[in-house]
């Protein structure tokens, strides 16, 4: 098996031609046979460079409105012939093949064109058929040729070529070959993605492109990666890299604050919020907010859905955070936060995030529809003799937010736009409850009047009798339970007013 290989020939067929130059200019300097097709032999005459077109090699020209370039055996016998086996080497003679050492192409854009929202038509006419052809077979002969799929192995072939006269090592080509079948991977993902949406096979495929390194996982002990752009999604103004555990709290916050519309202002810690309150204004929601657990706040992770301003960031500087979201920020607030190199500072950008989520278990994947309903008060049912008032309602609508988004077994308390506080996270509702009330003494919260809410029904009459002698007026439950009348009844006889929604927001 050889090792090292001089590359004689090469095939360039891309869609993107930018930083193909410098790469091109080598080849051509090093004497290796140019072959293209339409617009990259364009751009490769345009350097003034020699090329030949591949209907020249080939015999026959582009047909079918260009869907018909490559799929030709001298170009396949060229790239598949194995050097070292005689019966090959007969034929790519008998057949005047010549062997093509190296392989440049890239894939019609169609993930992007998707993106785009292109026609059915324009979707398909961007799944590539000669491309991914090209690059399997390349990858597959990679003991004999280079395959580079991607621009982003210019600029390391470049080097590899003038440090070493022209050759490539069986490594170098390997490494080249894993990298290319990625991209056929990913592709054909995307495609079968696309084709998956009526009548979906089930099946789990995701293929996703870009991935950081974690400094650690859960713990220092555990390797971490995150797989996705979060380029895209955030716009980091200042800070360290995010960790595993802020990468956690960051979506549960973004999730959050994506079900508030008045300006507000949420902290969470481990993925449950520890303060939310919705204001007229950024830096009225953030002091309310604060004030419902600020012994939780600290190193908490920080989002608002309004512009940070400075006399905002003033408040907020006081605090010790480990992250802090906001869709924009004043200039002077940015340079005030960054009086602290580790603090990170995310601007969020405007990304459609999925609608699924999936995650490992067992010896499997476990995937299901996120949770995108939440019920306001056009969706409560009164099943008491008294029913909430307006400001009740608004509140339990409140409330019923951060349910959703609480670990179960969870209570919450609100009054006026304000979390007060939660019980999360426990393995009897009776003990949330407990937890809840405790929280909000030991913050001089006076729960008279409050609300409450609960992801899941009432078994048993207990909590609601707790939750009137505490002082809540009304109460959220999605209902459902054989001894709903219990409960019922037990608010009626307590004089509280209890609505069920019939929809339940378990979070595990």
């Amino acid at each position: 098996m050889s090792q090292s290989i001089k590359i004689k020939n090469a095939l360039i067929s891309v869609y993107y031609k930018d930083g193909l130059e410098p790469l091109v200019r080598l080849l051509a300097k090093q004497g290796v046979q140019l072959f293209s097709t339409g617009g990259t032999e364009q751009f490769i005459k345009d350097l003034n460079l020699p090329v030949t077109a591949v209907e020249d090699l080939t015999g026959y020209p582009s047909i079918l409105g260009g869907r018909v370039k490559t799929l030709h055996p001298k170009v396949f016998g060229g790239i598949l012939n194995r050097r070292a086996l005689s019966s090959d080497q007969e034929q790519i003679t008998q057949y005047e093949i010549p062997e093509i050492d190296l392989v440049i192409v890239d894939l019609y854009p169609f993930e992007e064109t998707l993106k785009a929202g292109g026609t059915e038509e324009e979707i398909i006419e961007k799944i590539d058929i000669g491309g991914i052809s090209l690059i399997r077979a390349a990858a597959k002969n990679f003991n004999d040729v280079v395959i580079l799929a991607s621009k982003d192995d210019y600029s390391t072939l470049q080097e590899q070529l003038e440090n070493q006269d022209g050759e490539t090592t069986l490594a170098q080509r390997k490494a080249y070959a894993k990298k290319a079948f990625h991209t056929s991977s990913n592709y054909d993902t995307a495609i079968f993605n696309y084709f998956n949406t009526e009548e979906p096979l089930n099946v789990f495929k995701q293929s996703i492109s870009k991935a950081q390194v974690l400094r650690y996982g859960e713990n220092p002990h555990q390797q971490g990666v995150f797989y996705g752009d979060l380029d895209a999604m955030f716009t980091k103004l200042n800070g360290k890299e995010l960790s595993y555990n802020n990468l956690v709290d960051v979506d549960a916050a973004v999730a959050l604050i994506d079900e508030f519309e008045a300006p507000t202002f949420a902290i969470l810690k481990h993925t449950n919020a520890c303060g939310v309150a919705s204001r007229t204004n950024l830096l009225d929601a953030w002091n309310v907010a604060l004030a419902c657990d600020p012994v939780s706040a600290f190193g908490g992770v920080l989002i608002a859905n309004r512009e940070i301003d400075l006399a905002t960031a003033t408040e907020i500087n006081k605090l010790f955070f480990e992250v802090l979201i906001a869709p924009s920020y004043q200039a002077e607030a940015v340079e005030l936060f960054r009086a602290k190199k580790n603090r990170v500072i995310l601007q969020r950008n405007d990304v459609e995030l999925s609608q699924k989520q999936f995650k490992t278990l067992l010896n499997g994947v476990i995937e299901q529809d996120k949770d995108l309903v939440i019920e306001g008060p056009d969706q409560m049912t009164t099943v008491t003799e008294k029913a909430p008032t307006a400001q009740e309602l608004i509140d339990l609508h409140f409330a019923n937010k951060i349910v959703k988004h609480t670990k179960s077994n969870t209570i919450v308390f609100v009054k006026n736009d304000q979390l007060l506080s939660s019980g999360v996270g426990q393995t009897s509702r009776v003990d949330a409850l407990k937890q809840a009330i405790v929280k909000a003494e030991a913050f001089n919260f006076d729960l008279k009047g409050s609300v409450m809410a609960s992801d899941a029904f009432f078994p048993f009459p207990d909590c609601v009798e707790i939750a009137a002698e505490a002082g809540i007026a009304a109460v959220l439950q999605p209902g459902g339970s054989i001894k709903d009348a219990d409960s019922i009844n037990m608010a009626n006889e307590k004089g509280i007013a209890m609505v069920t929604t019939g929809v339940r927001h378990f979070k595990h």
